[in-house]
């Protein structure tokens, strides 16, 4: 039988608890919220962290403190963003790689209108310093893809070495400047990679469910959680991470596959575990 590797976005960078009071922001909600998301099925978290007002951070300390606190609790793949705050320098999106040494960070392979009222700044040489750093920490990048021109970019980094082939990457598809969360656009992206990539993806909002079932049907990798989407449903605010994990076990189980185990994902992903 198959595995299904089920990615938990607990918290991203934007939404708040004024858009869904359960959504976990601190070190210790966050931590919590990941456990039962791994009793439920998950075997990666994809982590941001929150300020004291609740506004995204990349404090090296923030993260220290989450990691430790979910180490704790379970062996959960945990995958740091590396963009979770608009402002960040070069220095502060890498120092958090550099001593945690995750076994997973997210390369976001380019730059894009973010919002329609901001940018989102991935510059070449930030690109080349990210995986070069990666690379010396044994931290295997999640590359993030939100248009077709990403992965062509990738291309280009892997053929340079700044990335190490087997790739792994993951779908960005309804984010307002990206690629439209359609069935289509997922289709025609997968076709895309080179031989060999593993491959995730998510759909914002809306369109949370329609990637979700078509990336199993392709036999792709799922993420879901409220960085993503704060409903369950149409006007059914989720009442926690775990209720969209338990849901993905279920619909990986009717596609006659299993959800993956942390240490079957470290497998199928090729990570070291650090």
């Amino acid at each position: 039988m198959s595995k299904t590797i089920i990615t938990v976005a607990t918290t991203g960078a934007f939404p708040t608890k004024e858009h869904n009071p359960n959504i976990p922001l601190t070190p210790k909600e966050i931590a919590n919220d990941v456990y039962e998301c791994w009793q439920a099925g998950a075997s990666v978290a994809h982590l941001h962290m929150r300020d004291e007002n609740g506004r995204g951070t990349m404090s090296k300390e923030k993260f220290k403190e989450t990691v430790e606190l979910i180490r704790s609790k379970c062996d959960i793949v945990l995958n740091l963003t590396t963009s979770g705050d608009l402002y960040a320098t070069d220095e502060t999106r890498m120092a958090h790689i550099i001593e945690l040494k995750p076994e997973l960070a997210s390369y976001d392979c380019g730059s894009m209108n973010w919002m329609h009222n901001s940018l989102f700044l991935n510059p070449p040489q930030f690109l080349e310093k990210l995986g070069k750093t990666m690379i010396e920490n044994s931290v295997k990048p999640e590359i993030e893809i939100f248009d077709a021109g990403m992965i062509y970019n990738s291309l280009y980094y892997i053929k340079k070495g700044i990335i190490a082939q087997p790739a792994h990457y993951q779908f960005v598809l309804g984010a307002a400047g990206g690629t439209a969360a359609t069935v289509e656009n997922l289709v025609y992206l997968k076709n895309l990679l080179p031989q060999g990539s593993t491959w995730s993806a998510f759909g914002i909002g809306q369109g949370h469910l329609p990637i979700m079932f078509a990336s199993i049907a392709l036999g792709g990798h799922v993420r879901v959680g409220m960085e993503d989407n704060v409903f369950y449903a149409k006007g059914q605010l989720a009442k926690s991470n775990a209720q969209f994990v338990e849901r993905a076990t279920r619909v990986i189980k009717e596609a006659n596959s299993t959800a993956a185990t942390p240490d079957e994902a470290r497998e199928i992903l090729g990570l070291k575990k650090n």
